[in-house]
């Protein structure tokens, strides 16, 4: 399997994510809080098929 880099629409994207993940969980972002872990493994699952899958 040949890995590649996100590009860059896709980094930011998932960053996006686990910011809003960790926002969330700490309680600065209550309507996010719900969602945490669900932000966080999206973010994560998002730069792993960035990596994995051409063009993405």
């Amino acid at each position: 399997m040949k890995t590649d880099a996100p590009k860059q629409v896709t980094w930011i994207i998932a960053v996006i994510l686990g910011i809003l993940g960790i926002l969330g969980h700490y309680g600065y972002l209550p309507a996010a809080a719900a969602y945490d872990f669900l932000l966080l493994i999206g973010g994560w699952v998002l730069l792993a098929l960035g990596s994995v899958v051409e063009g993405l």
